[in-house]
């Protein structure tokens, strides 16, 4: 399983040793070269302070090559002086160092070593002082480790600190998992945003909206289901009613029209239990994964043509007023219930001899609009229509109460609008719903 806490400390922690070790590199190469520097100049300065004349007659007095570097055997300094006409006249000990072509520094092979060679001319002498390069190469080397210390000390320490400083850089973090892991499934009350890091505020205010919606959808769920009990149980206390009566029937004529209100009161419950089920199928996102380019027109005529023996037994007249061939991106399904819906309620309100007039135009929008002649429905009951199983103070008319709740389902979820007017002319009502163009931002 991933762990940011150790996904952070593994890229810092190598951060911090990778450039550890670039830097205490470039220390250690820059220490020796500085050492090799500084030997160099022992060396110049062990050449111009020899008297030459005093070592050709004689030793100089107190002098010893090997005090330049301390003593004690740490190195050694093997020094030759040779005259005009190339004779060897005095060296410190037998090393052999071959004539110097030329004064300065020079690095020399001999006896399988190689030695560091610094040539001063004066007069009618040359001087050489030698040091062997191995151990010089040892006193660079001790020095520079010791210069090293201090990194072979810090690292460790700074890789503590990174470890304590994600530690409580991420306490927030941990802290927030261990309030939500304690909450209760039916808590849905916001996290507390306020003293969050700002790292974590995105976060909690998603898990915020998160939880907002669950409650939303959650409450719904529980109105949904309350609503639902409180509608059922009216028609099958009616349809234990008409059972009763149907068996207390003392005629056949009775016994037959009390089977006839039975059979009515169960088509009214299937009905309501249909609609019930095609609101709770209607989910926004589930929707959204089955969208198409759908033919409004063709959608349209087909819920025309599948309602024409009805509207003929209403002498009802129901057709397509306007037709323009507009592309909405929405699915095709959800599409018809929505049609069947407002062409089942302009139907059942739409008195005898009366009219549905529907038509689709392209007014920048996909319009779809219901016409009837019906009733119509008060100015000050049209936001209330498109709630679950409300039905007017003068609605007579058989139903479930949610054909409009429904249609805005549908609506919403394919990001439409609905609008609700009177006729120009008469009575009536005027359903509008505008589709956003396929292609076309919602």
């Amino acid at each position: 399983m991933t762990s940011i806490r150790r996904t952070l400390l593994v890229w810092l922690l190598a951060g911090l040793a990778a450039i550890g070790i670039l830097a205490t590199a470039a220390t250690y190469v820059a220490a020796r070269y500085e050492i090799g520097e500084l030997l160099d100049l022992q060396l110049k300065q062990l050449a111009y302070s020899t008297r030459i004349d005093d070592l050709v007659r004689g030793r100089q007095p107190g002098f010893d090559p090997r005090s330049a570097t301390g003593g004690g055997g740490v190195t050694e300094l093997v020094t030759q002086i040779w005259d005009r006409d190339g004779v060897l006249v005095y060296w410190s000990r037998p090393l052999g160092l071959p004539l110097p072509p030329t004064s300065g520094y020079s690095t020399v092979h001999l006896n399988d070593r190689d030695w560091r060679v610094y040539t001063l001319v004066q007069g009618t002498h040359a001087l050489q002082v030698a040091q062997a390069q191995d151990e010089r190469e040892a006193i660079a080397t001790k020095t520079a480790l010791r210069t090293l210390l201090p990194f072979a000390v810090l690292i460790p320490l700074f890789g503590m600190v990174i470890w304590l400083a994600v530690g409580r850089g991420l306490r927030p973090l941990s802290a927030m998992s261990r309030a939500v892991a304690k909450r209760r499934p039916d808590a849905l009350a916001p996290l507390a945003e306020r003293d969050l890091p700002a790292e974590l505020q995105p976060l909690a205010g998603s898990l915020n909206d998160l939880l907002s919606r669950l409650d939303g959808a959650l409450g719904a769920q529980r109105r949904f289901t309350a609503d639902a009990a409180h509608e059922l149980r009216t028609p099958l206390a009616a349809l234990k009613l008409q059972l009763d009566m149907a068996r207390r029937a003392g005629d056949v004529p009775a016994r037959l029209a009390a089977y006839d209100d039975l059979e009515a009161g169960v088509e009214r419950a299937a009905h309501l239990v249909d609609q019930l089920l095609t609101l709770a199928r209607i989910e926004p996102e589930a929707l959204a994964t089955r969208a198409a380019d759908c033919d409004l027109v063709a959608l349209a005529k087909e819920a025309i043509v599948a309602r024409g023996a009805l509207a003929a037994d209403k002498r009802v007249d129901l057709g397509l007023a306007r037709e323009a061939p507009v592309p909405v991106r929405g699915d095709p399904v959800s599409l018809a219930i929505l049609l069947s819906n407002l062409l089942d309620n302009a139907l059942r309100h739409t008195p005898a001899g009366g009219k549905v007039d529907v038509a689709i135009d392209d007014d920048g929008a996909a319009a779809l609009t219901v016409a009837d002649t019906g009733p119509g429905i008060p100015a000050e009951e049209r936001d209330r229509v498109f709630d679950r199983f409300f039905r007017g103070a003068g609605n007579r008319e058989p139903g479930s109460g949610l054909g409009l709740s429904i249609v805005k389902r549908i609506a919403d979820a394919h990001h439409a609008t609905i609008t609700l007017d009177a006729p120009a002319q008469g009575s009536g009502l005027v359903v509008t719903v505008r589709f956003p163009r396929a292609g076309q931002d919602a």
